[in-house]
């Protein structure tokens, strides 16, 4: 008998597992005629606000709104500079750029993919307003070393963590080491919804109420508007969804570390360049990212065996059209992890022996 091909991420298994409670959810938001804010919203703010060990959590429509919001809130706009990853997904480059802003790309340490510290200072002119590290793939950025160059340049730090929910740094969970932390519940999230949604966690409750007006048109009054918002708020069906979903998150993420750790001890001789874990990072696993220089080749043989796997991401930020200005950048870094990167199939619902299968055929391949 042939084995089931292996898929990269099972997002309807989540639903599947926790059915009675999300019907019953949604069920509660339709009876109650409260379709935008109200209880389902407000108890989900407090609960991933709680989760985060962060005092605030403001609810919005989406990751890339709570990267924009968030720098709206602090203020930073036309001629302003922000530090970014050169590494990342393009969304973190787009709020910068939404706001009038200056992206200025910073390249990764290589053996994490995450923002190099260590670079941020030559990068810093006097039209720098803030940095902006990522927790790429699960796994956070070291955030100590960017904490104290900003504070050094007084600058803010605006953490985009929308790959690494329930992630600790240093024994504490990610969600208000820097200003603002945005989020994103993307359904393929660690923490996702069955649709778009996001949210800032901050300590900051003068910067929260800011948001929270900026979400709602810059209102918190009906028809008085005080600043120039926009119309980003979290829904209520997805609030009640990601309810549900939070009082599982701890234990899916022991699920993703277990596989992630099978793979680690699988493919420890295998020729493929793995994820490395410093000692104070807890990393959530949203991805689990190898490299190989015949990454393309690997893949396509993968394919051939049943296995899905994805590429995350396969053209860097500078390279898109969308920053055509920038693509004479040099950035060999960011752009050696783009040729070599791929993903392995990961997830909470992934069987132990499919993960060994994924192992095997790896051993199988790369061994010819």
């Amino acid at each position: 008998m042939m084995n089931s091909p292996i898929a990269f991420l099972d997002v309807l298994a989540a639903c599947t597992e926790l059915r009675p409670e999300i019907d019953a959810a949604i069920a509660r938001v339709l009876q109650s005629g409260c379709y935008i804010g109200g209880e389902e919203v407000e108890r989900f703010e407090t609960d991933w606000a709680a989760f985060c060990e962060a005092r605030q959590a403001v609810g919005v429509g989406n990751g890339l709104d709570a990267l924009r919001l968030a720098l709206m809130a602090l203020e930073i706009g036309a001629g302003d500079e922000v530090i970014v990853p050169s590494n990342t997904f393009i969304a973190t480059w787009l709020a910068v750029a939404q706001v009038g802003a200056v992206v200025v790309p910073v390249e990764p340490d290589a053996s994490t993919c995450n923002l190099d510290a260590t670079r941020i200072e030559a990068a810093i002119t006097s039209h720098t307003r803030a940095i902006m590290p990522v927790h790429l793939y699960g796994q956070p950025a070291d955030l100590d070393p960017i904490l104290a160059i900003a504070r050094r340049h007084g600058l803010r730090v605006i953490e985009d963590a929308a790959q690494a929910h329930g992630a600790r740094y240093r024994g504490g969970r990610i969600g208000a080491h820097g200003d603002a932390v945005a989020w994103s519940f993307y359904p393929g999230k660690n923490l996702g919804a069955i649709g778009d949604g996001g949210a800032i966690t901050t300590d900051d409750a003068q910067l929260a109420d800011r948001l929270r007006k900026l979400r709602n048109y810059g209102s918190s009054t009906r028809y008085v508007h005080e600043m120039a918002g926009m119309n980003s708020r979290l829904d209520p069906i997805q609030a009640a969804v990601l309810s549900v979903k939070l009082a599982h998150l701890d234990e899916w993420n022991a699920r993703r570390s277990m596989i992630a750790a099978r793979y680690r001890d699988g493919l420890a001789d295998s020729g493929l360049a793995l994820p490395q874990v410093p000692p104070w990072a807890e990393p959530v696993w949203h991805l689990f990212v190898a490299r190989h220089p015949e990454r393309d080749a690997l893949r396509e043989r993968l394919a051939d065996a049943g296995i899905s796997t994805l590429i995350h991401y396969p053209t860097p930020p500078h390279r898109q059209g969308a920053f055509a200005s920038m693509a004479s950048l040099s950035l060999p870094i960011s752009e050696q992890l783009h040729r070599e990167v791929f993903s392995l199939p990961i997830g909470p619902h992934l069987k132990p022996d499919e993960a060994d299968r994924v192992i095997e055929a790896i051993g199988l391949l790369l061994t010819r």
